[in-house]
């Protein structure tokens, strides 16, 4: 006899209530606030930066793979069929037979993609999960100002149909970074991924705007919106409700409130 509570297993809660689209997901759940909170702090320094990234990894990872990752049913044994008849498991998990490609996003996403990568190892078969690398970096004019973006070397590891790729990047400012890279898995022979996620710490409106327009269907999760610059009338009002006017990023497009500069605190590199 089939349980029927495990036959169709519930997503997790939602997060925030905004404007920004049904792809967007704001996961402002009280743990994780707490941990960002402290995280951006200045009081936060190393090795507690890289454990606390990890640990927000870890956590996003279960709700990203709980909403995005195929499901399957099965009838599994546990260690109890040896002695009860009815010692199977008959319900729903991710089906670990799926094809998984988690990008580093170097530097700031070495170490979530790192997280991710090592979790992955949970739930899928590891001849059905990758780890890519590309090393992109901010190009920026005399002013500090954003410019756009250079990919200076690439690792990846052949094609990505019909797989799920996943873009674990702490910090979403300005987009281009992200923009380049989808732009190389979405090109590559043997066609496009089946879906392409994006793991964030922080978001900002102007991200949202420039990647959910140029890529309508990526999936979006981040831990914490930021419009720290927007008007008074407007950090009022829903997320998204005024999209044009709410502002996260300053003149050199670093997030306010932010967190710092995530890549450089990671690595104790300040270039």
């Amino acid at each position: 006899m089939h349980d029927v509570q495990y036959q169709s297993l519930p997503a997790p809660a939602p997060g925030v209530d905004h404007a920004y689209g049904d792809n967007v997901h704001l996961l402002s759940h009280p743990w994780a606030m707490s941990v960002l909170a402290r995280l951006c702090s200045p009081e936060c320094h190393q090795p507690e930066i890289m454990r606390l990234v990890q640990r927000l990894y870890g956590w996003m990872l279960t709700e990203v793979a709980s909403r995005e990752l195929r499901c399957e049913r099965i009838e599994q044994s546990t260690r109890m069929r040896a002695s009860e008849p009815q010692g199977i498991y008959r319900g729903q998990v991710i089906d670990r037979r799926q094809g998984v490609v988690v990008v580093d996003v170097a530097r700031a996403g070495m170490v979530p993609s790192q997280a991710v990568y090592d979790g992955l190892h949970d739930m899928i078969d590891a001849d059905r999960l990758r780890q890519d690398h590309v090393i992109a970096s901010r190009r920026t004019n005399s002013r500090g100002e954003v410019v756009g973006t250079d990919v200076s070397a690439a690792k990846i590891g052949g094609p990505v149909g019909d797989a799920v790729v996943l873009l674990p990047d702490p910090m979403a400012a300005t987009g281009s970074s992200l923009d380049v890279v989808i732009q190389r898995y979405a090109s590559l022979p043997g066609g496009p991924p089946r879906k392409v996620v994006a793991m964030h710490l922080i978001v900002t409106p102007e991200y949202l705007k420039r990647i959910t327009t140029a890529w309508p269907d990526l999936r979006i999760y981040a831990v914490r919106l930021d419009r720290g610059l927007s008007p008074p009338e407007v950090l009022a009002t829903r997320p998204g409700t005024h999209w044009d006017q709410e502002v996260g990023l300053n003149s050199i497009q670093y997030i306010v409130p932010g967190a710092g500069g995530v890549g450089e605190l990671l690595n104790n590199s300040w270039v």
